[in-house]
């Protein structure tokens, strides 16, 4: 079997096409194909000579064998390698019916020279042929599938290259580093070599390694702005615990029952708060129980509880106060709720009063949740790491550095050249100058076909 995006025999990369925009009924679909056969293939559908470059050109789509009208339609050619891809490409923009897309598709299949794109294969021709690095095709990814403002900005940044371009200036330091330690192991006894080859060795790595731990510093905000603030709904039975999370969302979401221990499992709602993401989570009553399904809420409850960053503790307005029965990692607000049921008295600060079915305090209490993710997802400038792979292989490179200045004190220059090297590799990994084949597959598994 040939491998992946090479045609039988070795002979180069195939042409692939799908669909790059919605599925669905729409007013018009865009279809790309990429690679050598893209030009021949615009040719053959038209039945004409090859468009200008780069202009949208009015054309009749025909079908291959019977010459029968498919559709009418713009269609663009757009040479190699200034392009998405770095290969060849075309667009067919076609009318967006149902059954015109199936007939162009179908078209393009028949061709033998063609083959339907695999989930994020554009995006991976793209890295392979250098137009973008890991962490802009990251970018990408998380720039379809941002959801509020500022998840659309950072994405961006990513895109853009912010940190691509920050490990690149790294690498290209490090190089120099690896350089002189590599001379001072082997050319030590030249007499052109300086003898002081490896003086501004530490200071350089020095300077690497704190430069590494300020961007480690911003990044649990970056990954807090990709994923959302996590806040769970949390309390005793009936504490109006789904009843808020409708309220929320501004739709039933969640089944609201007098009946104790109606909610078993979470339930998630992701929200745009003043362009900020927040990920609330309804949670089970807490509460002993002998019912093993109801006992399983309660712990997945508890633990989610733990790993959240900040719990919304309910209790309905007038019963003695109480506190979540393990303290959660990320703090945790009290809410009074039902006010329309009891008598507001005094409260303790960071608490709030709602009454989720008049809708009373809501608003007040979602400026406060917005309140602590701007809190969390902002400090000095843009974050730089977005992803925990990002901020797991950054932390490598720095513990690499810090090994590499011990050995360094305790002359030993052969582990100061390993140490370097493998922060070298460790640092090639976030932009994906060394990345394994799992890590690139699990990357552009997540796109989505045509992108």
């Amino acid at each position: 079997m040939a491998a992946s995006g090479t045609r039988p025999g070795g002979q180069g990369p195939d042409t692939i096409f799908a669909v790059a925009s919605g599925f669905g009924r729409s007013a018009i679909c865009v279809i790309r194909l990429s690679g050598p056969d893209s030009l021949a293939t615009l040719a053959t559908l038209t039945g004409r000579p090859a468009p200008p470059a780069r202009a949208l050109t009015l054309r009749t789509l025909r079908g291959p064998d019977t010459g029968e009208p498919l559709d009418q339609a713009m269609v663009v050619w757009l040479p190699g390698p200034g392009t998405f891809t770095g290969e060849d490409q075309a667009e067919l923009h076609i009318h967006g019916g149902l059954a015109v897309r199936a007939s162009v598709l179908r078209a393009l299949a028949a061709r033998p020279q063609l083959r339907a794109a695999e989930p994020g294969e554009f995006t991976r021709r793209a890295f392979l042929n250098g137009k973008l690095d890991l962490t802009a095709v990251e970018g990408l990814a998380d720039l379809i599938d941002a959801e509020t403002e500022a998840q659309r900005r950072q994405a961006l940044r990513q895109l853009e290259g912010t940190l691509g371009h920050q490990v690149r200036r790294w690498r290209e330091r490090l190089i120099g580093v690896s350089a002189l330690c590599e001379a001072g192991l082997d050319f030590s006894d030249e007499d052109d070599v300086p003898t002081d080859v490896d003086g501004p060795v530490p200071t350089e790595i020095r300077h690497l390694r704190d430069e590494i731990a300020t961007a480690l510093s911003s990044g649990e905000r970056g990954e807090r702005v990709r994923d959302g603030l996590t806040v769970v709904i949390a309390g005793a039975p009936n504490a109006g615990k789904s009843t808020l999370l409708n309220a929320i969302a501004g739709r039933d979401v969640a089944i609201v029952s007098p009946v104790a221990g109606t909610t078993r499992d979470m339930i998630e709602v992701r929200c745009d708060l003043g362009g900020l993401p927040v990920v609330f989570v309804d949670t089970a009553g807490l509460r002993d129980s002998d019912e093993a399904i109801e006992r399983e809420g309660v712990s997945r409850a508890l633990q989610r509880m733990q790993d959240a960053e900040l719990v919304l503790w309910l209790q309905p307005l007038g019963e003695a106060p109480t506190q979540p029965h393990l303290p959660p990692s990320g703090g945790w607000r009290r809410v009074w709720t039902k006010s329309d049921l009891g008598q507001r008295g005094a409260l303790q600060e960071g608490s709030s009063v709602v009454s989720a079915a008049s809708g009373d305090g809501v608003p007040e209490l979602l400026e406060a949740i917005r309140a602590e993710a701007e809190l969390r997802m902002t400090g000095d400038g843009d974050a730089l790491l977005t992803r925990e792979r990002h901020r797991v292989l950054l932390a490598d490179a720095q513990e690499c550095l810090a090994r590499a200045l011990v050995a360094e004190h305790t002359g030993h220059p052969e582990l100061v050249a390993e140490d370097v090297r493998l922060a070298l590799r460790a640092l090639g990994r976030v932009s994906g100058h060394v990345s394994p084949d799992d890590v690139l597959d699990r990357i552009f598994s997540s796109f989505c076909i045509g992108k």
